[in-house]
């Protein structure tokens, strides 16, 4: 059976590229992406510097979850306006939810990195 979407091969290196690539132009064409890594670096170093392990791991999966959300929240905005670039009101809805959703792991990003911030300033 010859099925046009099969790769004739598992590349992961090839992978790692197109995501590597897809990371770096969000946080070089996007700032609210590349405040948010900057944010997150210190606190993520301190951690580690303290072995505080929960803390990195907490840190981690807050700016995993919330850059994914943002990179979902930018690729929807680029597709939808790629779509259809004149004033649609279905397309606004969509973007609106899309950013609710950033919104909200936003929220959670900046809620553990200030306690964590707090708590990793106490340990000093």
């Amino acid at each position: 059976m010859n099925n046009k979407f099969r790769t004739p091969s598992y590349r992961p290196i090839r992978k790692l590229k197109v995501i590597l690539s897809g990371l770096q132009i969000a946080v070089v064409t996007d700032f609210s992406v590349a405040y948010k890594v900057v944010l997150s670096i210190p606190v993520l170093i301190a951690s580690f510097f303290f072995r505080q392990w929960v803390d990195v791991s907490l840190i981690l999966l807050a700016m995993g979850i919330m850059l994914i959300s943002e990179l979902f929240n930018s690729a929807i905005e680029v597709l939808c306006d790629f779509v259809e670039p004149q004033q649609n009101e279905q397309i606004r809805i969509t973007k609106d939810i899309a950013a609710a959703a950033t919104g909200l792991s936003i929220l959670m990003w900046a809620a553990i990195l200030l306690i964590e911030s707090i708590r990793l300033f106490q340990l000093r």
